[in-house]
């Protein structure tokens, strides 16, 4: 798959390498949208090692992400960031497709 309807901002690639380089093995981020939370859909992340036919790859500074199509579907147009705030820090998708979502910004709907 090479339609890159998904980006990874800079800080969120620098994130993902530092955390992958901590792995016994090489890894990349997997990002999934699951059905669930309290909007209807959650975002996922994960570490793993294989990426699957259908995956959109995207690399950018040393990582790699991994995006299902059946997830690429619901993620058109979105970012993954890496945001830190005096409350945390965390990934994030900014999804234009989203309609709502809750107040902690994991779960969506559209």
């Amino acid at each position: 798959m090479t339609d890159t309807n998904f980006s990874v901002t800079e800080n969120a690639a620098k994130r993902i390498a530092f955390l992958a380089s901590k792995e016994a093995r090489p890894v990349m981020m997997r990002v999934a949208v699951l059905g669930g939370g309290c909007s209807g859909f959650q975002y996922n992340f994960s570490f793993e090692d294989q990426r699957n036919d259908d995956d959109l790859v995207i690399e950018r500074n040393g990582a790699s992400v991994l995006v299902d199509s059946t997830s690429l579907e619901l993620l058109k147009g979105s970012e993954l960031d890496y945001v830190e705030e005096m409350v945390g820090a965390s990934f994030q998708v900014k999804n234009p497709n989203a309609t709502s979502s809750c107040g902690c910004g994991n779960s969506f709907s559209v």
